[in-house]
């Protein structure tokens, strides 16, 4: 099974990561993270680079393919070869992925239309913009098309996915492995849990370019 895995300048590491390492212990499953261009690709805010090994003329029809977010992810949402890989990819995809503002992708690709899809709290009206039906639950299947919330909800999504693809034992096994148990300090992690002064504070500081 062949993955593909969308990177450009300040894509954001977990939302790629965070899949990989949940998506590489599939059986005879091969990660492949693709740019426009292959080489280094830097990260949100800078200092972290990831390695593009493929460009998009090399990867053309993944089984799964999987477009992370950016704090800004306008630039690639316009790029017109990157959407153009999209579709083309999206025809031949088992499932068709996406984690946080990656979403904004798949809209911006034309792939969102009238389905349920989900992304970033703080991108969610931009959703509607592609004709999809936000819903803030953190993983959304509708068809082959799986959309994750928030950067974290990457992994959440690629467990499904082996789950969809394996069965859900191995996909325990790779939970395991992994030690994916999450017990957060606090439960802040969800506009719904979060106190109504952080919530506030983090649209003030961090309001999405959208």
């Amino acid at each position: 099974m062949e993955v593909a895995i969308l990177l450009y300048e300040g894509v954001t590491a977990l939302d790629s990561v965070g899949p990989y390492e949940v998506l590489h212990l599939m059986p005879d499953t091969e990660v492949k993270f693709v740019a426009t261009e292959k080489g280094l690709v830097r990260t949100d805010f800078g200092m972290l680079s990831l390695s593009a090994d493929y460009s998009l003329d090399e990867v053309t029809r993944p089984d799964i393919l999987l477009l992370p977010g950016a704090p800004d992810p306008r630039a690639v949402a316009a790029d017109s070869s990157v959407l153009d890989w999209v579709r083309n990819a999206h025809e031949h995809t088992r499932w068709t992925t996406s984690v946080c503002t990656g979403a904004l992708i798949l809209g911006a690709a034309g792939l969102l239309q009238g389905i349920d899809a989900t992304t970033h709290w703080m991108a969610h009206a931009a959703l509607q913009d592609f004709g999809a039906r936000p819903t803030l639950e953190r993983v959304v299947r509708d068809g082959k098309i799986i959309t994750a919330a928030g950067v974290s909800a990457g992994i959440d999504m690629a467990l499904r996915l082996a789950a969809l693809e394996f069965g859900d034992e191995l996909a325990q096994e790779i939970q395991l492995i992994i030690e994916y148990d999450p017990q957060p300090p606090f439960q802040a992690g969800s506009p719904a849990t979060a106190p109504a002064e952080i919530r506030e504070r983090v649209l003030s500081k961090y309001e999405l370019p959208l």
